[in-house]
């Protein structure tokens, strides 16, 4: 088995802990019946560490011991009773900035608690040399990131607070319209052209995430709005979980023109595993082959270069290639990369120091 760390730009493990309510993060270190992460796998996989992302989905989907946790919320949990019961996580309802500030503080929490509970295990890390001491010292290197900016009002009151409880990495709209700006819908075939840009507010949170070093992250976001970072930001720009719009027509990709403008920033795009987003018709091909997959990172490093090319699974938030299955799959990809012709070296680098070199340079 090939044992090549990998530090990974997007995943939604907290978010599928809130939902079974383990708030402790017990499942993720004893092991879960389901999913993609906890902790046996990715040390069977390398998984060194990456974003773990905070997603808020909508009102209807939170779990009841959210609401009996929250009875100040009577509001949000009546709207989510009068809609249809339903799961599926790509429901784009809006939600309140409460509602979204009492699940985000929960899922953040979960990170902490997991941390304190098992310091040998997981650290949450807050700067470049902690991820770098953290994994040195054999532990799970977590970077905490917030999918979607609901849980910041306009006047970015609550972002102190999420700074100070540790949040280095924000990817300002989820699929769905929030103050802050637009992001993309799920049609297939579609361009990232799609509604307005940044409002006021968004491009005063772009302004103040330069300031803090708090990490951009331009995956979701609609095309005017990329523009309109790319126009305000002193930073790389970053896509932590896309993929090439050129060889899968899916609005979550990225144009030739976003791709250049990113390498032209030193920046870097995480190749999302999501097989909706890699299949060259969209579908949703369980049995979709890995060499797809490197297509893609052909494509990407053709403009980015060998610095500017990293890995953003998305790990329980999208439907994978069972060929990997999980993170302790990693390997395969891997394997998959070496039979493509890749180096070592340049594996060394898409599945590892990219996304740290990026980091020492955007959040310090």
């Amino acid at each position: 088995m090939i044992n090549t760390p990998v530090f990974d730009g997007h995943n939604d493990l907290l978010l599928a802990l809130w939902r079974s309510n383990d708030l402790d993060g017990t499942d993720f270190i004893f092991g879960r019946q389901k999913g993609h992460i906890d902790l046996s796998r990715c040390i069977k996989g390398c998984f060194k560490g990456g974003f773990f992302a905070v997603f808020v989905p909508a009102t209807n989907v939170a779990p009841q011991t959210f609401w009996e946790r929250h009875p100040e919320l009577a509001k949000d949990k009546k709207k989510a009773k009068e809609k249809m019961p339903s799961s599926n996580l790509l429901n784009t309802e809006q939600i309140s900035q409460t509602y979204a500030y009492a699940a985000t503080t929960e899922m953040i929490n979960i990170a902490h608690n997991i941390a304190t509970q098992h310091p040998d295990k997981l650290e949450i890390c807050t700067d470049y040399t902690k991820l770098r001491s953290c994994i040195d010292r054999k532990k799970i290197a977590l970077l905490l990131h917030i999918e979607g900016a609901e849980a910041i009002s306009s006047d970015l009151s609550q972002l102190e607070t999420l700074y100070n409880m540790g949040l280095r990495s924000i990817g300002p709209v989820w699929s769905r319209k929030n103050i802050f700006a637009e992001g993309v819908n799920f049609s297939f075939p579609s361009t990232p052209d799609q509604g307005d840009g940044l409002t006021d507010a968004g491009k005063n949170l772009i302004r103040f995430c330069n300031r803090k070093n708090i990490l951009v992250d331009l995956s979701h976001l609609n095309e005017k709005g990329f523009w309109e970072v790319a126009a305000i930001s002193d930073k790389p720009l970053v896509a932590t979980h896309s993929n090439v719009h050129s060889l899968c027509p899916s609005p979550r990709n990225l144009t030739q023109s976003q791709l250049a403008a990113i390498a032209e920033s030193n920046g870097v795009v995480g190749l999302n595993f999501g097989i909706g987003f890699l299949h060259p018709e969209g579908k949703q091909d369980k049995d979709l082959r890995l060499d797809i997959m490197c297509k893609h990172l052909d494509a990407l490093l053709k403009i980015l270069g060998e610095d500017g090319v990293a890995l953003g699974s998305d790990f329980d938030g999208i439907q994978i290639s069972n060929h990997i299955s999980d993170c302790s799959g990693l390997p395969k990809l891997v394997a998959s990369m070496k039979k493509t012709g890749y180096g070592d070296n340049l594996i060394q680098k898409i599945c590892f120091e990219n996304w740290l070199n990026l980091l020492k340079k955007t959040i310090g």
